[in-house]
């Protein structure tokens, strides 16, 4: 049986991403923040070394946290923890797996990025380039790893239809956003999943180092 892990599986994308993996066969490993804490490198290498006997076929970088600012309002602390648990953290989840996937001469990597690491938007200075740089990670892992069957690819999911961001916009809000983006409204999560799967899965058998975007044309306009 493959296995998989998908952090920031709790919710969201992540969720959706876990549900169809386990629906494909796949035994999926969704450690919670006790157990992986993203922000402490300390805690993702004892993650590393505790299942470091399990080969992950499958690693989604899926965790990311977003907070909005005016560049001269980011302080310290939100600038740390979105380069730790957005950026340093999937290069550590991956450094940590990819010895096991490079033996077995197999892995699917897919990072997670965001339309905002794609087109510029007000108060995502941090956030936008730890997304620049996941993809930066993409295309030099996708060189270094194709010699081992283990290809990596990045998703940009644009405006999403999650809990957060129902429990974050109004429905007025949200049908505000929906009329900009050509097709009209947000994305559901099982959208995205969908296209993370894809590039996670066995029919993937020749696509790495790719930055795609799933976003209804938003970033076409």
């Amino acid at each position: 049986m493959r296995k998989a892990l998908v952090t920031g599986a709790s919710r969201g994308i992540g969720e959706a991403v876990a549900l169809q993996l386990q629906n494909e066969g796949y035994q999926v490993y969704t450690p919670t923040h006790v157990e992986l804490d993203l922000e402490d490198a300390m805690s993702i290498d004892a993650f590393c070394k505790k299942y470091s006997d399990i080969t992950f076929d499958v690693l989604v970088n899926n965790a990311g946290i977003n907070d909005i600012h005016m560049v001269e309002d980011i302080t310290e602390q939100e600038m740390l923890s979105m380069m730790h648990i957005n950026l340093l953290a999937p290069i550590r989840l991956i450094r940590g797996t990819v010895p096991n996937m490079k033996k077995q001469q197999y892995g699917r990597i897919v990072n997670i990025g965001s339309i905002w690491g794609v087109a510029g938007k007000a108060g995502r200075t941090v956030y936008a380039a730890t997304k620049h740089g996941i993809h930066g990670v993409t295309q030099t892992l996708a060189v270094e790893l194709a010699p081992y069957n283990i290809l990596i690819n990045t998703i940009c999911p644009g405006y999403t239809l999650t809990a957060l961001t129902r429990k974050n916009n109004t429905e007025e809000q949200i049908q505000e956003i929906s009329s900009c983006i050509p097709m009209g409204r947000m994305a559901e999560p099982e959208e995205q999943a969908k296209a993370i799967c894809f590039l996670a899965g066995e029919g993937n058998t020749y696509i790495t180092g790719q930055q795609i975007t799933v976003d209804g044309g938003y970033t076409s306009l």
